[in-house]
């Protein structure tokens, strides 16, 4: 084989493993379509927002410990959407518990007094931080945090919506 017969064979096959590449990213092997990176990004920015908003409106709307403990659960489901929202392949699970170690390191912070200082200051870190400790808020955290994974993995797998692996394309090897 002469070298200009290589170099053509080694194109071509570089080609077609390209073309793999793109259709693998299009429809896994079982032929289940997926949705790319930004895509999925898509769904947890617009809940993410739906969330802030019944948030904020369970706590101008309702009363008392009713108004506390689902501005607490809806905290965590927040926090579980910006998980998805940066990293869109976590799996729910793994967003469930890091949206539940967050609120509850948070709630924790609480016991320093700094979250209630920067309070004083502003009143977005009133919202994100706190002011002060109150352990039942850990149980609500839990149980939003559970609710939004288990929903979440449900509608995820009715849909039968999956994510592609990463591969260096994703991560801007190819793409500068």
């Amino acid at each position: 084989m002469t070298e200009q017969e290589e170099t053509t064979r080694d194109e071509t096959t570089r080609d077609e493993t390209t073309r793999d590449e793109t259709t693998r990213d299009e429809t896994t092997r079982d032929e289940t379509p997926v949705l790319s990176a930004s895509r999925t990004r898509l769904i947890p920015a617009g809940a993410a927002a739906v969330t802030l908003a019944a948030g904020l409106g369970a706590r101008a709307a309702l009363d008392g410990d009713v108004a506390k403990y689902a501005g607490d659960a809806l905290y965590t489901v927040l926090v579980f959407w910006l998980v998805l929202l940066v990293s869109p392949r976590t799996r729910p699970v793994r967003a469930a518990v890091l949206a539940f170690g967050v609120s509850a390191t948070i709630e924790l912070f609480q016991l320093t007094g700094v979250p209630a200082d920067l309070a004083q200051q502003s009143a977005l870190a009133r919202l994100v931080f706190g002011t002060t400790f109150n352990a039942p808020d850990l149980f609500w955290y839990l149980v939003g945090a559970v609710v939004v994974g288990v929903l979440w993995w449900g509608v995820r797998r009715r849909l039968d919506v999956s994510v592609p692996p990463v591969t260096g394309r994703d991560l801007g090897a190819s793409h500068v």
